[in-house]
């Protein structure tokens, strides 16, 4: 029996990404992201933002570039001392720290920018790692992109994220 950190899987049609979570380190965070991976919320969901040697974003919108009805925002556990670095998992949010819903992005690069700063910057909470599929991340973020319905660096074919499944650790 696997009692381990819990797993998702991220089955993309540009290949798949296994994320171990850290729910030590946020678990508010990670109970909400395993809601919307037990609801199904993120399947057919797209990467709707992807830049190159930054990140790849998603989990809000469908191909149609519809975005899907959320629960209520979570706060912020950026200051967990979890940074932005590459291949971790971090929630996506507005300038309100405490906005983020469902919407989640994949580091490509080490992000320093991204990270809480204690009463200067609340950051972006990461709450999980790539683990497996890194280079399904790395495919994803050399996609061409276009500006699509007022929406910047969305990739021109979508990138589907065809389901999210947790896949062990419960």
């Amino acid at each position: 029996m696997d009692i381990g950190q819990k797993k998702v899987k991220l089955e993309t049609n540009m290949g798949d990404m296994i994320i171990e979570l850290s729910e030590e380190a946020a678990p508010v965070t990670v109970k909400n992201f395993l809601r919307y991976v037990e609801e199904g919320f993120y399947d057919g969901t797209i990467f709707h933002r992807v830049i190159p040697d930054f990140m790849i974003q998603g989990g809000g919108f469908t191909a149609e570039i519809a975005r899907k009805e959320t629960h209520a925002p979570i706060v912020n556990e950026a200051g967990n001392g979890l940074k932005n670095d590459r291949g971790t998992i971090a929630m996506a949010r507005t300038n309100n720290p405490d906005s983020a819903t469902a919407q989640f992005f994949v580091n490509h690069i080490n992000n320093d920018s991204l990270n809480y700063v204690e009463n200067l910057d609340p950051g972006y909470a990461v709450f999980g790692k790539v683990i497996e599929g890194m280079e399904t991340a790395d495919k994803i973020a050399a996609v061409k992109t276009a500006t699509r319905t007022g929406m910047g660096d969305v990739p021109v074919e979508p990138v589907v994220i065809k389901s999210a499944k947790v896949i062990s650790g419960k």
